[in-house]
């Protein structure tokens, strides 16, 4: 699939492209009157919120710690108790009141180890203490699609947030992304599209209905982030 640099251009043209080091230094500007903030990066499917918020994270550097949503996947069987496996991804295959419990202890706990899950790509399961966020944590980047949305449960996570920033992608780029994605998990082509068709593609016009909610637009294509390794 070619991407229409045209198209890339025009969607673009008025968003925020910062370097990576300047939107480190404004993170870091978040916790001067606080022991400990949380950053939110919202985003539709496919923008690039978790290479981004790894790659802020480093830029950042010590003081800096990483939370993402996809930890709290609802596993495989309780999808399937709730007959939500064909709308994995969706707002309600997340466990929220979870999300908020572990964002509400990240602020208040600070000096203790607090252990964060994360979704795994090859077992197609969340797992659990993947990542840490330890005492000397300043600043908690937190990434996920619904982070900024007007529904119950996210909006309380976002109430805790110091700033909730939205990473935009063109249209064209996330379908390319979310199909190599969806090829790489083992679907074929046909039923990648018809994933993305029926599932990405309406979670995705969920998020950017909270695009509006947030504090700053940003736009990773060009940015320097993919000089980052993880």
């Amino acid at each position: 699939m070619e991407i229409d640099d045209s198209a890339l251009d025009a969607e673009v043209r008025d968003v925020d492209v910062p370097s990576l080091a300047a939107l480190a230094r404004d993170a870091r500007r978040l916790t001067a009157d606080r022991p400990r903030t949380l950053l939110g990066i919202a985003g539709p499917p496919g923008a690039g919120k978790s290479t981004f918020a790894r790659a802020l994270v480093a830029a950042i550097g010590e003081g800096a710690a990483y939370l993402p949503l996809d930890g709290f996947h609802l596993s495989n069987d309780q999808l399937e108790r709730l007959s939500l496996t064909s709308r994995k991804g969706s707002e309600p295959s997340f466990d929220v009141r979870g999300y908020v419990a572990l964002l509400t202890r990240v602020l208040q706990d600070t000096g203790h180890d607090i252990y964060v899950p994360d979704y795994d790509r090859a077992l197609h399961e969340p797992v659990a203490a993947r990542h840490r966020v330890p005492p000397s944590a300043r600043i908690v980047v937190t990434e996920g699609n619904y982070l900024a949305c007007d529904l119950p449960g996210w909006r309380e996570a976002r109430s805790l947030m110091g700033e909730c920033w939205y990473v935009q992608a063109p249209a064209e780029v996330r379908q390319l992304r979310l199909i190599e994605r969806q090829l790489a998990g083992g679907r074929t082509a046909d039923e990648s599209a018809a994933w993305v068709a029926t599932n990405d593609g309406p979670n995705g016009d969920l998020v950017e209905n909270s695009r509006r909610r947030c504090d700053r637009i940003v736009s990773t294509i060009g940015m320097d982030m993919f000089n980052y390794r993880p």
